[in-house]
Parts: structure tokens; sequence; C-alpha cells
């Protein structure tokens, strides 16, 4: 090899208890260099920096907090495209990396993403049923968002960088591009690690739906003229008409519907209290409170 096969972007903020075992998993197998790895450990009070050096890997520090001022100081440091975005909490094994990297040489493909697994091996039996039902709602239309896991070739890069001051980074990844230029990847697997308790699920729906309605703003200033997403396609999220689906198809079990109808509506509850709160925006639809995570 003359050089990386790929770069690795890799923003931790306080995440020491986890991210050794996952870069370890991530090297597992490779050949020296081959990976070009940068983790940036951003605003740390524990020894997120220290870990990470100890794995092998370029480590970024910077006092600035925030995952997306870490993506684009990663970014900087990169060595070679195609680049892919990984979550410090999120797995990713080297056999992954290469299938992602495969598929990025796949004519007119600009972006892909592994498909995601979610670790409920600590959840929460309530959570667990929540997370159940939501992963088989969304899993048609997720892609590049929710997973952990995102990566660019370098048009596609050149599409999405700089990336703005956005809440959810993988969702204006996502909305970047368009159904034939994004995939996700068969071969590729990510382990997520999801809210373990109810009230760590409610707080993960608020902010996802923070968000989905910046990123809806980003698009109505493109459609004006302004800066914005430049292809943006809208997308809806699922509706309880896909749930009823799901329970004919006996995916989900009655059970698991009526646990994640009932976090549902105190999802609704709460955000609609926060948005009064915090003079937030008004579209707190049923369809809304499903809309991609």
């Amino acid at each position: 090899m003359t050089g990386p096969l790929v770069s690795i972007v890799v923003p931790a903020h306080n995440e020491a208890a986890v991210i050794g075992a996952n870069l370890r998993r991530l090297l597992e197998g490779t050949t020296p260099g081959e990976f070009d790895v940068i983790v940036v450990a951003n605003a740390c009070g524990d020894r997120t920096a220290e870990v990470a050096a100890e794995a092998g890997v370029r480590v970024l520090e910077t006092s600035i907090p925030g995952k997306v001022p870490a993506l684009r100081l990663g970014d900087e440091a990169c060595r070679t495209f195609p680049r892919i975005y990984l979550d410090a909490d999120v797995e990713l094994t080297a056999d992954s990396v290469r299938a992602l990297v495969r598929a990025c040489e796949r004519p007119g493909v600009l972006a892909c993403a592994p498909v995601p697994e979610l670790d409920l091996a600590r959840v929460g039996r309530l959570v667990r049923r929540v997370h159940r039902v939501h992963d088989r709602l969304i899993a048609p239309m997720r892609a590049l968002a929710g997973v952990g896991v995102y990566v660019l070739t370098e048009a596609g890069h050149a599409r999405v960088f700089p990336m703005p001051d956005v809440i959810a980074d993988d969702g204006w990844v996502h909305a970047s591009f368009g159904p034939d230029e994004r995939v996700v990847v068969a071969e590729a697997r990510s382990l997520v690690r999801p809210a373990r308790t109810v009230k760590a699920h409610l707080n993960r729906r608020v902010r996802v739906r923070r968000g989905n309605r910046q990123l809806a703003g980003l698009q109505r200033a493109h459609a004006e003229g302004g800066p914005g997403l430049q292809r943006a396609h809208a997308e809806g999220g699922p509706g309880l008409g896909s749930l009823a689906a799901l329970l004919r198809r006996r995916e989900v079990s009655p059970v698991d519907a009526a646990c994640y109808l009932s976090v549902l509506v105190l999802d609704r509850t709460l955000s609609r209290v926060r948005r009064d709160r915090a003079g937030w925006g008004s579209d707190l639809s049923t369809r809304s409170a499903l809309s991609m995570d």
C-alpha cells in the first residue's frame, strides 16, 4: 500500500469508557497504515484522548465542545478519500470498513452507510420494546441517518463540507443526497447502543425533533434561494398505519406496540411542554413524532 485505504474521523466527548475497545475492534486484522484514524477529543473531562492514543491512532484535542466542530477539525486532518465519520460509542469492524470502501467505488454512489444492529443487552425491558418497534418502523427509510456511521466519497464530501452547525449531522448528510446517490451496504454492520432508559430515550427524541426542525428550516431557506441543503429530499416518517402493518405481519407483538404508543404519548406531551417553554416550532404531529431517528 502506498497510502491509507480510508480516513476515519471519530468525534469523542468523554468516551473513555468505550473508545479503547471500539478502536481495537476497528483496527483488528488491519495492516499498519491501512486505516487513517483520527479521534477528535472535544471538551473532554476524562481520559478519552489518552485512551485513544494508546490504541495507536492519531488524536486531536480541542476545548471547543460539540460534535460538528469536532467533525470539521478531524476532516481537515484526513489524508485520503473516502472518509468515514464514526460515532465514538458505535462499533465497526475492519471487514465492514472495507465493504463500505468497495461500495464507494460503484458508479453514481456518493455516500453510504452500514446496516445498524442494536445492542439491547443492557437496555431496560420497557424501552427495549420501544426500540424494537421504532427500529422496524424507520428501517425502510433510515439510510445514512441514525446508524452512527456514514461514508462520503470525494464528490459526496464536496456537497456536505464544510458542514454547518447543525444538530443532526447525519440528518444533514442524509438529506444532501438523492436515493440513487446513497446506499445501505448489506455486507457492513454497525453495532449501535441505544438509550437504556425511558428518560434517556425521551431526551434523545427531543434532540432528534429539534434537529429535524432545524433541517426543515434549512430546506425552506434553500427553496427560497438562500443557503441550505443542496439537494434536499423531503421524506415523511412512518405513521400509525406503518405500526398497524407491523402488527399484521407479526413483526412486533401487541405488547410491544402498546409500550411504544405509551412512550410516544409521553414523548409528545413532554415535547409540547418543552416547546412552549423554549418557544420551539409548532409541528408536533403524530407523523413528526414517528420521524427518522
